[in-house]
């Protein structure tokens, strides 16, 4: 199970009786204790265990995991003094995701962990520092990096910027096979008849296996780009439209009928929004209940004839849009976080939503416009920028983490 986390199999890996705790540095202002060292010491031993690869001496595992733990200190000492935090509706979420990706329930995924020595509460508090730790170093990373305009065109026209954006097709296909003395031609009629109930909307998996003795075989291709369909099928399918179904086509082991079920990165039309939202962030003096009662209070004040521009002027917290009134704009799927657009999608065109939360705090939003768009170039210039961004992201992460610890005042503690 590739969750990212491990249990305390390796808890006795040295053999050696556990102290009672103790500081082993001072990092800034916080410090590592010797409990620390060995639970990321077990963690350590555990994933190498799981992975097959073999362990490197105690004291360089030691010295890397050391260096590691004094990175994250000193990450989660700078998102504590910017306020980075993770909602637990957030945190639900991730887990949620963690478990969809393994195949399983949040409940199997809990009874799983349980299974290998590991509690959900620890699991829970181990993805919430991952994140914190992720948004803390995309703060101060992707600040540092610049896509040029000219960097995404030269990357668009290089080789490999062509391959990773051509467009692909997802391929469906039959054959009717012909063997020993089976006419070619009927063959031909039975998949224009097969042809014709797929047009019409049958699924694959509900052709017969075989008609009047023809055996009938066939499956999903996947996405594939032009280069990487099969030859018989390479010049038909690019000049197809997403959901055709082809003629009967001809060859040696019989006849073939092919389905474009899908096509990406060519012609991309999405749905945008036109929105305006209210933002209430819960504060100190205003609490989560109370914060929610206003944003539903500010929804009823805009039902009864309220402008929604001018509340969202004068309550809204989001300094991005408030002096706006809340006009987020044409906004494409994908563009704002999750729980935002599916409150958003759930709302009526001229409607306003109830309030929800987000990681930011409280919202209502009202949905102006819907529109189809064309967004097949935005999209491949997003993709290029972000795979460029992600090339250069790691370099400058390594550099970053390696100047946060040169500038870091650390304290090793002799056992």
């Amino acid at each position: 199970m590739a969750v990212g986390l491990a249990g305390p199999a390796a808890a006795q890996s040295t053999g050696a009786a556990q102290p009672l705790d103790r500081i082993v540095a001072i990092v800034d202002e916080d410090v590592i204790l010797a409990s620390e060292l060995r639970e990321a010491m077990d963690r350590a031993v555990s994933a190498l265990r799981a992975s097959g690869r073999e362990l490197p001496p105690m004291d360089v595992l030691q010295r890397e995991v050391f260096d590691r733990l004094v990175l994250e200190n000193l990450q989660l000492q700078m998102a504590q003094r910017a306020g980075v935090r993770i909602a637990d509706a957030e945190l639900n979420d991730a887990m949620e995701r963690i478990a969809a990706q393994n195949g399983m329930t949040l409940e199997q995924f809990s009874r799983e962990l349980s299974a290998d020595g590991i509690s959900y509460a620890a699991a829970r508090e181990q993805i919430r520092k991952e994140m914190i730790l992720q948004r803390v170093q995309q703060g101060n990373v992707s600040q540092r990096i610049q896509v040029s305009d000219q960097e995404i065109e030269n990357f668009l026209a290089s080789p490999d910027g062509r391959q990773m954006l051509a467009p692909q097709y997802r391929v469906r296909h039959f054959l009717v096979e012909v063997s020993g003395e089976q006419s070619a031609a009927a063959a031909e009629r039975i998949a224009g008849q097969l042809a014709a109930r797929l047009q019409g909307g049958a699924s694959l998996e509900e052709l017969p296996e075989s008609v009047d003795g023809y055996r009938v075989q066939g499956g999903d291709l996947g996405w594939l780009r032009a280069e990487e369909l099969p030859s018989l099928f390479a010049e038909l399918v690019p000049a197809m439209s997403e959901g055709q179904v082809s003629q009967p086509i001809r060859s040696p082991s019989g006849v073939h009928v092919v389905n474009v079920a899908g096509i990406r990165g060519s012609g991309e039309v999405v749905q945008q929004t036109r929105a305006s939202h209210i933002l209430l962030k819960p504060s100190a003096i205003r609490d989560e209940a109370a914060t929610r009662e206003l944003a539903a209070e500010l929804r009823q004040r805009a039902l009864q004839g309220e402008d929604f521009a001018e509340l969202a002027r004068r309550y809204s917290e989001d300094i991005g849009s408030a002096m706006e009134g809340g006009d987020l704009g044409w906004t494409t799927p994908g563009q704002l976080v999750e729980a935002f657009e599916a409150a958003m999608a759930q709302t009526e065109k001229n409607a306003i939503s109830e309030p929800f939360q987000t990681r930011y705090g409280w919202h209502i939003v009202k949905v102006i416009d819907r529109r189809n768009q064309d967004v097949t170039d935005t999209l491949r210039r997003n993709m290029a920028r972000n795979y460029l961004h992600q090339r250069k992201f790691q370099d400058e992460l390594q550099a970053w983490l390696r100047k946060i610890r040169d500038e870091a005042y650390v304290d090793i503690k002799q056992s």
